[in-house]
């Protein structure tokens, strides 16, 4: 079981940390990932995560701008958002898979079997 937090309403130009607490089940073993959806659009990939942390990958619109990180130990997902847009408002989803595989895999929502329940990121301009 994942569950999401950390989110808010913040103005642009401002940082937030998600995070994304695992129960259940070690993340130690997991791929894992956050995605984001805004009402009426598909959701959509933001960045995510090797089992050991040393494979990262991050959607362009983010880049530089976001972090995600995992503390194996504590069980628990992270991703640090700064410079935060009025374009990032939506849910974030974090989300877990089996394995990496690749890059198209990663990058698509049908292929992440677990997700958390969102936290909404509003950030006004």
């Amino acid at each position: 079981q994942l569950q999401a937090s950390g989110g808010g309403l913040v103005p642009a130009g401002t940082s937030l940390r998600l995070s994304c607490a695992a129960s259940r089940r070690p993340v130690s073993t997991y791929v894992m990932g956050w995605f984001r959806q805004v009402p009426g659009k598909e959701r959509e990939f933001v960045a995510a995560i090797g089992e050991t942390g040393r494979l990262r990958y991050y959607t362009d619109s983010v880049k530089g701008r976001f972090t995600i990180s995992r503390d194996n130990a504590e069980n628990t997902l992270y991703l640090r958002m700064i410079d935060l847009r009025p374009e990032d408002t939506a849910v974030y989803y974090c989300a877990a898979r089996g394995s990496w595989i690749s890059i198209p895999v990663i990058t698509s929502q049908r292929n992440w079997p677990y997700w958390g329940q969102g936290t909404q990121v509003t950030v006004s301009s």
